[in-house]
């Protein structure tokens, strides 16, 4: 059905509105609206803006994914790229072990030195308890750390 003077103007349907979404958003990663490391809105939001079916708002986002624009990180979202960035596709949990498990492998924590309490980790990286529960389970799986009731965590003793 085309707009006429007494018609208004109605947006595409099926196939071709996913392209016209995609366009917009390339368009605001261009402009800047959408700087590289942050993640775009949610479907849900995006279908809203747009007035249409999530799956719709799927197939552009895809789109800029094949195009290398945007990146999905699981838990995080869709998350826009730019030439040299890196996304780290790690969950936070992830990356507090890792961050502690080198201070560890460089010496920085020997054997038997305390590790930041929960409540410091979730200070320190904006997480909630559960999350640095999680970072220090990983660790005590790989025996790089155990924890002493009532006292803390500490570097193992073994090295």
């Amino acid at each position: 059905m085309r707009a006429g003077p007494d018609m208004p103007k109605r947006w595409l349907t099926g196939w071709r509105v996913h392209g016209q979404i995609a366009e917009r958003l390339r368009e605001r990663i261009a402009a800047g609206a959408y700087p590289a490391g942050v993640a775009l809105p949610s479907e849900a939001v995006l279908s809203a803006e747009f007035r249409v079916a999530r799956n719709t708002v799927r197939r552009a986002l895809l789109a800029l994914e094949v195009e290398g624009l945007i990146v999905t990180v699981p838990a995080k979202g869709r998350i826009v790229r730019a030439d040299g960035y890196v996304v780290d596709s790690a969950y936070r949990y992830q990356v507090i072990a890792r961050e502690l498990r080198g201070r560890i492998e460089r010496g920085e924590l020997a054997p038997g030195d305390a590790l930041p309490s929960e409540a410091e980790l979730c200070w320190l990286y904006d997480v909630s308890r559960t999350t640095a529960r999680q970072a220090f389970t990983m660790l005590e799986r790989e025996k790089l750390i155990v924890s002493r009731h009532g006292k803390g965590r500490f570097v193992h003793p073994q090295g």
